[in-house]
């Protein structure tokens, strides 16, 4: 039996009371709702610090290879009950506190999200992190400590608002500042050539501060590093210039730093936004970069051994400067010859792509480059020069061409593996992105279908569903999610599909009375509740999902008597702050959501949800509820997908088109348990060869046709009727994600959706075999597959 979980009652209860008085310095009489979190978080990362002490031995003493997963976004969300489930305390916890008055769940809703990632990709950041631990595999997370993370999203008027994300407004327990872990990150100034050697001298400095929080895996027994990147000044201020009054210039350099880890993803529609996250990419790269090699030269005194200890994994473009700063540290400061360094360089770093769209590929102007990273300019031309020469490659293939560089090129040329995160996806960038430098280097690209962790994404966030699962099939699926396999040789248990069944309606019951709360809206639990979060992107289509929504609103107001079943819209999602389109389908959204929540002809049969600022925790409440999931992008667009795998394992029946992990999770679940419509990926691009393809398709079509004109009316904005007159002619005339040319297939399959829902114990038993065909999207099992194919490196465990 683990440690962790032999711990006392009466242990824990010690524990806190001790920071509560010493750390906190609080008695229990006049103890806030805050105070107790920090003394119970102060606790339980106490347990924490014992496995991961043991694991930084083990993995020294066992001198093998190291993994370093390098990405800009960490969706961390929040951290205590994650912990609690992995070390196997929530119980006691909740014992325990309730003696003293205090209700554990008050203490878990009162911990703010850790907002350090924009969706999907910092999720699965986040999830692969604590598979590492769950694996004991030897591992690393690099990112940045953001003071406020993505931006907090309001509505007012229906208009999404952007407003300062503070996690950080309070201290955060569950890290531990390093001062001693402090590296300098230069920034322009100028190159000059000495001997063969150049010497860079930057204009400005920072210094990275680290910040360690441990991640622990299940049942306590191994965890792992999050090292984030904090910005500090290299000078604090100006004394002189403070003491004659140019207060703003003296403290320029603390301004500078502060503003690189300020903020995730800055607008860049500005010329200064650009070389802010030029800057920030920068700055995670050579920080990381630069405390791998202290580390492994603290370990061995031949680089040439790197690729046999290190792993380095960059998580999509943004650390792409990998492969150049790496060679710069090499070659600049560690004095190897260009012609060894870059293999090795080469045998450590691997890519990770996670999109297909050509304008998701970062690029950055030479001028911007040459400007910000001088040297960094010469590496990659360098770089190019060789990849040229030695593939004799044509223009579009260069690293550098038309004034900018390509990192998704030069992430791929300097990596030793670039995979995929879907099959689908993967075989889409060997026939498309990537097609050319595929057939350049034979063999570099392969597959890694993405995973989600079971332990937040059923065990913690779904508890009843968990309980019946270990009734039904014993315990350990937690940490083997391929056990939910044998959940279907129970499909015929009328007892199980009863209790699968009481346990969704009571998820529906409290995420309606969350809505209730925070929104003043009334659901209906019974209705179907049909669920679409994400980020707002046309790809992504929330605009078809919304199409369908108004033309159901307007059979209803047609016909109310009719045998319709109630659905619950749900959205949830946020734009880009510069992504003005996305921004307008936002407030589409609440415009029609006002005018469909308020329309007493449909009543409960329709009503349409958008909470504000989506996010982990948001995620927790909505995923265990759903009965639909929309995962409905345009075929060949969604890299993978990581809700998709979510709502699945908790029983969420799923329409969608042929895209990303949709094609595996439909053949994992079985094809008649998955509501399939729309083109396939190869019928997108031929259809795409149509120029009038979206005029074609609306004039097909009556429904659209009414749509668009309600929309272009101002049906949904009286007061101002023009408000969305661009957003339509783009649907006429240009539809780059072919909504309309999908949107009758997508009408067809919703209503056999509404035909199954009506049969709620065969909705049940598809929904029994979605949760048993599951068990393949384990994180876990995503991570297996890098150790022994990208990586390398082997279970310490």
């Amino acid at each position: 039996m683990n440690v962790m979980t032999d711990l006392s009652a009466e242990g824990l209860r010690a524990r806190i009371a001790q920071h509560l008085t010493y750390t906190l310095g609080k008695d229990a009489a006049h103890a806030s709702t805050y105070d107790w979190r920090m003394a119970v978080s102060y606790a339980v990362r106490d347990l924490i610090v014992e496995p991961w002490f043991a694991a930084t031995r083990k993995t020294y003493q066992a001198q093998g290879k190291r993994v370093y997963y390098l990405s800009l976004e960490f969706l961390m969300g929040r951290m205590l009950e994650d912990a609690m489930v992995n070390l196997g305390l929530r119980d006691t916890l909740h014992d325990v506190l309730a003696d003293e008055g205090i209700a554990l769940d008050d203490l878990i809703e009162d911990e703010p999200d850790a907002a350090l990632g924009n969706g999907g990709l910092g999720r699965l950041a986040a999830c692969f992190l604590e598979s590492m631990s769950t694996l004991a595999c030897p591992a690393y997370g690099y990112g940045i400590r953001y003071e406020h993370g993505l931006f907090s999203q309001k509505f007012e008027a229906g208009q999404q608002v952007e407003c300062p994300e503070d996690w950080l407004n309070q201290p955060h327990p569950w890290e531990f500042e390093r001062p001693e872990a402090r590296y300098t990150i230069p920034f322009k100034g100028s190159v000059r050539i000495d001997k063969d050697t150049a010497i860079w001298t930057p204009a400005e400095t920072v210094y990275a501060r680290a910040y360690d929080m441990p991640v622990v895996g299940w049942q306590g027994k191994w965890a792992n590093t999050l090292r984030l990147w904090g910005a500090h000044p290299t000078d604090l201020f100006d004394l002189e210039r403070f003491n004659a009054g140019d207060h703003t210039a003296a403290a320029a350099p603390e301004a500078l730093a502060r503003t690189l880890s300020r903020v995730l993803y800055p607008d860049d529609t500005t010329d200064g936004g650009k070389e802010l996250r030029l800057k920030q990419e920068y700055f995670l790269t050579s920080a990381a970069l630069q405390d791998i090699l202290r580390r492994f030269l603290s370990e061995y005194d031949d680089l040439t051994l790197l690729p046999h200890k290190v792993a380095i994994q960059m998580n999509d473009t943004h650390p792409a400067l990998a492969g150049a700063e790496l060679m710069r540290l090499l070659v600049d400061v560690h004095g190897l010859d260009w012609d060894v360094a870059k293999p090795l360089a080469v045998g450590c770093l691997n890519y990770t792509n996670h999109t297909l769209l050509p304008e998701a590929l970062e690029t950055w102007f030479t001028w911007l480059m040459g400007r910000v990273l001088p040297r960094h300019m010469q590496i990659i031309e360098r770089i190019d020069r060789e990849h040229r020469a030695m593939t004799e490659c044509a223009d579009h293939l260069r690293i550098v061409h038309h004034d900018q560089v390509h990192m998704g090129t030069l992430a791929f040329v300097m990596s030793g593996h670039v995979n995929g995160v879907s099959a689908l996806h993967t075989e889409l960038m060997q026939e498309t992105v990537f097609a050319d430098l595929a057939r350049l280097y034979p063999g570099r690209i392969l597959n890694r279908t993405n995973g989600v962790t079971p332990r937040r994404w059923l065990r913690l966030s779904n508890p009843a569903l968990s309980t019946i699962l270990t009734d039904t099939i014993g315990a350990g699926w937690e940490g083997d999610l391929d056990q939910l396999r044998t959940l279907a040789d129970h499909e015929n248990d009328s007892a199980l599909r009863d209790a699968l069944h009481g346990a969704k309606r009571a998820n529906k019951v409290a995420f309606a009375a969350w809505v209730q709360d925070h929104m003043g809206l009334t659901l209906n639990p019974d209705a179907m509740f049909d669920v679409q979060v994400k980020r707002i992107h046309e790809y992504k289509r929330q605009l078809m999902n919304l199409f369908e929504t108004i033309a159901r609103w307007q059979m209803i107001r047609a016909n109310p008597t009719a045998n319709w079943t109630p659905r619950v819209k749900i959205f949830g999602g946020k734009a880009a702050p510069g992504y003005m389109i996305a921004k307008e389908i936002v407030h589409l959204i609440n415009d029609v959501a006002t005018t469909i929540n308020n329309d007493p002809v449909t009543g409960d049969l329709l009503k349409v949800v958008y909470p504000a600022n989506y996010n982990v925790s948001m995620a927790q409440r909505m995923i265990p509820a759903a009965d639909l999931s929309e995962q409905i992008s345009t075929a060949g667009k969604e890299a993978s997908g990581t809700g998709n795998m979510k709502f699945t394992m908790n029983g969420a029946l799923t329409i969608g088109t042929l895209d990303g992990a949709n094609v595996e999770i439909r053949e994992h679940v079985g094809a008649d348990n998955f509501f399939l419509f729309g083109m396939t990926a190869d019928e997108v691009r031929t259809r795409g060869q149509h120029r009038d393809h979206a005029r074609q398709a609306i004039l097909a079509s009556q429904p659209l046709q009414d749509i668009l004109q309600m929309v272009v009316e101002g049906r949904f904005n009286r007061t101002n009727p023009d408000r969305y007159h661009g957003l339509v002619a783009r649907t006429w005339d240009d539809d780059p994600f072919f909504v309309t040319s999908d949107f009758t297939s997508y009408m067809a399959c919703q209503a056999k959706v509404d035909t199954a829902f009506a049969d709620p114990d065969g909705w049940t038993r598809t929904a029994l075999r979605n949760i048993a065909g599951s068990g393949y999207f384990s994180s876990d099992r995503t991570i297996r597959e890098y150790m022994d194919g990208i990586w390398d490196t082997k279970s310490l465990g």
